[in-house]
């Protein structure tokens, strides 16, 4: 098993046109694949973002899906990585619109993937009402793909906030976690950073946060702020407000040195509440 991983995080902003967000994400790949890196991850709805409750399924049941993830393979064996699509619209083997992150290898095969399992439901303190379970049907599993450097636990945007998930995941073998979200402009700058360092620190992983940036379209803009975090909480890398490529080399060893230094996931034993 390799110990160590060169990750990227590919950062875009992403809009109504699939095409414009194919062309942005081919070229980060392509720089990523001229550095050397063995794996890039995309963001979250990284190939669509529109505005309207009907246009996210409407893309999801078009012809567009299978377009694209047929162009993600073979960027992933043009450049010679393994490539994380952090999430794209697509239909579930029941014809439901899913939110679904997609893991390629180097040869173009697809060898994992994972529907969103928290649907980002909620009413901001701004007053804009959020439903993304209007749009998606929730994922049901929790994926650990397996890869050269062991296990990668995957997951999207507001799954970060149930640390539950991380901890099993964690605990059924991953060493590295992603996250890739488009996380808003409103809940990124409070919540974004905070988030993901206690999720790498409850667990001893590496966490892997690629994110959407700028305005996505009229009435949406994205945090951006990448983000690459080690298992004690360490930022090894972090992207500003722009489409940009960040990476870093991961020593997995060290998931070891710090689980066995702070043994939380060991630790951990069962309660009942009391009067």
């Amino acid at each position: 098993m390799n110990s160590m991983l060169k990750i990227g995080c590919a950062q875009i902003t992403a809009t109504p046109d699939p095409a414009h967000n194919l062309d942005q994400a081919a070229s980060l790949l392509e720089q990523a694949g001229a550095e050397g890196l063995d794996m890039v991850v995309l963001p979250e709805a990284f190939d669509f973002l529109a505005p309207g409750t009907s246009a996210v399924p409407d893309h999801a049941r078009s012809d567009q899906p299978p377009q694209i993830f047929n162009r993600l393979a073979t960027l992933a064996r043009e450049n010679g990585l393994w490539l994380v699509a952090g999430s794209v619209s697509t239909i579930n083997d029941a014809g439901e619109p899913v939110n679904r992150q997609l893991m390629f290898d180097p040869g173009g095969t697809l060898v994992a993937y994972y529907d969103k399992i928290h649907m980002f439901d909620v009413d901001l303190p701004n007053g804009d009402p959020i439903r993304e379970s209007d749009l998606y049907r929730p994922g049901e599993r929790a994926v650990i793909a397996q890869t050269p450097w062991g296990g990668i636990g995957m997951s999207i945007c507001y799954d970060v906030r149930f640390p539950h998930l991380f901890r099993s995941l964690a605990k059924g073998g991953a060493k590295v976690l992603l996250v890739p979200a488009a996380f808003s402009s409103f809940t990124g700058p409070l919540h974004w950073q905070t988030l993901l360092q206690a999720r790498a620190i409850e667990t001893g992983c590496f966490v892997v946060a690629p994110a959407q940036c700028g305005d996505n379209h009229e009435g949406r803009r994205s945090h951006g702020h990448s983000l690459i975090i080690d298992p004690w909480g360490r930022i090894l890398a972090e992207a500003a407000d722009e489409p940009v490529l960040i990476s870093a080399e991961l020593d997995l060893a060290e998931v070891e040195r710090f689980r066995a230094a702070i043994p939380s996931l060991a630790n951990e034993r069962p309660f009942a509440f009391g009067e």
